[in-house]
């Protein structure tokens, strides 16, 4: 494939809050999606209110990153009250698109800013190039087009390619490649809401297809059958995580322009961990295919530094069996606590830098620096001092202020990171 005649890939990256925004911008995304205080599918997700939404969408244009909107609810009719007004509102801060997926919130969108680019979220069931064409011709017939549409999740990369090569050029397609997978079709999980009142087509997940789960005879009450065998009980509906890092030509040459990361209720650690990690994978495939192919198990080893589930590639390559999709344990892999970030460059003179503690770190522990830029180093920590001045063999209340000495130099917002014990590093 002759890169330099596509598009060059879109990393998008999720943020749940001001400071994630700015770690996924810092970490090279070339967009971040937000959710405000309503009309988003991450209720439970801290999200911006309207000053931090302003703050992080101007912070982003500084650094040549676009921020799209999320209001990829599926409206009932008290939702529309204000709706018109927030749209608005978000296009004076400068923000570059929306992401939607009801069409009557489309059509307000439309009316309110009629000349602000909208996206098409996953929620819509994109699974074929009429549908494309269909949200495209609204443009061409009616001034009501949409310039992106987010993949279903169930398409595979061939699906995808003929979908490239029917719908217009100009039109781009998004589709996620790393972070959870939602069981249901495109995310149109109905158990959340019949088993715990939250609906999760309104933001309120409380993710039940986690849950441990046995089948039930309808003339058996009480007798519980397991569906497959594990002492821990069963997780029938339960998915791996995607990840694709190691397939990035693929999806290039799919016609996929947009690569995005799930994850708007994860933590900084995990955005800065991921983003970088696919930042410079996407750069390595365009500076230097052979480099890229090259540092696969480099980025592998990056992506799992972060918290996650086994992963998969989903239905990319087909449809997957249970063994390559579905697990039968809901543990987390935890590779690498996040112990720090840095808040104030290191000093030249002194050797220290001002860090805030996320995870308790000690005095001779051998810990890894994450910039911004370029590969991960080792230090070792030979000094710490707190607030009050005083020097400390260890760093155990959370977000504690402290000076750190660095053997070479450090820069706000470098993360720490430290080796998980091993028989801490499953079930977390």
């Amino acid at each position: 494939m002759e890169t330099e005649k596509k598009k060059r890939l879109e990393l998008l990256a999720p943020a749940g809050d001001l400071e994630k925004l700015k770690i996924a911008v810092l970490y090279g995304a070339d967009a971040v999606y937000i959710g405000g205080e309503a009309y988003g599918l991450r209720a439970k997700a801290k999200n911006f209110t309207a000053e931090d939404m302003a703050e992080g969408i101007a912070f982003a244009h500084a650094h040549g990153v676009k921020v799209y909107i999320t209001a990829n609810i599926f409206a009932h009719n008290a939702d529309f009250e204000g709706m018109a007004e927030y749209f608005q509102m978000v296009e004076r801060m400068g923000a570059d698109a929306l992401i939607i997926s009801d069409l009557g919130v489309f059509s307000v969108a439309r009316e309110a800013v009629p000349n602000m680019e909208l996206h098409v979220s996953t929620q819509a069931n994109n699974t074929n190039y009429r549908t494309y064409r269909f949200w495209w011709e609204l443009g061409a017939r009616y001034g009501l087009g949409a310039k992106r549409v987010v993949v279903a999740r169930e398409l595979s990369l061939s699906e995808i390619r003929t979908m490239r090569d029917k719908i217009p050029s100009d039109m781009e397609i998004e589709a996620f490649v790393h972070g959870a997978m939602c069981i249901s079709y495109s995310g149109r999980c109905l158990l959340s809401n019949y088993l715990s009142g939250r609906d999760a087509n309104r933001g309120a997940c409380a993710h039940p297809c986690r849950w441990k789960y046995h089948l039930v005879e309808e003339t058996r009450p009480g007798e519980y059958m397991a569906i497959e065998e594990d002492e821990r009980g069963t997780y029938i509906y339960n998915s791996k995580d995607l990840c694709m890092i190691e397939h990035i030509p693929e999806l290039a040459e799919a016609g996929v322009y947009s690569l995005k990361i799930e994850g708007r209720m994860k933590t900084p650690f995990y955005v800065g961990t991921v983003v970088k990690a696919y930042r410079q994978a996407i750069d390595d495939f365009y500076n230097d295919p052979e480099r890229y192919q090259e540092r696969v198990p480099y980025y592998l080893e990056e992506v799992s530094k972060a918290s996650h589930r086994a992963y998969t590639t989903a239905f990319y390559y087909g449809k997957p069996d249970g063994n390559q999709q579905v697990y039968t344990n809901n543990s987390y892999i935890r590779e690498y606590d996040f112990i720090g970030m840095v808040q104030k460059d290191w000093d030249e003179k002194t050797g220290l830098a001002v860090v805030e503690q996320r995870n308790k770190f000690s005095v001779g522990d051998e810990i890894e620096v994450m910039p911004a830029e370029g590969d991960s180093f080792a230090v070792k920590v030979t000094e710490i001092w707190n607030e009050a001045g005083e020097k400390v063999d260890s760093a155990p209340h959370p977000q504690e202020i402290l000076r750190v000495r660095f053997e070479r130099p450090v820069k706000k917002f470098d993360m720490l990171r430290k080796e998980t014990p091993l028989e801490e590093s499953q079930g977390q």
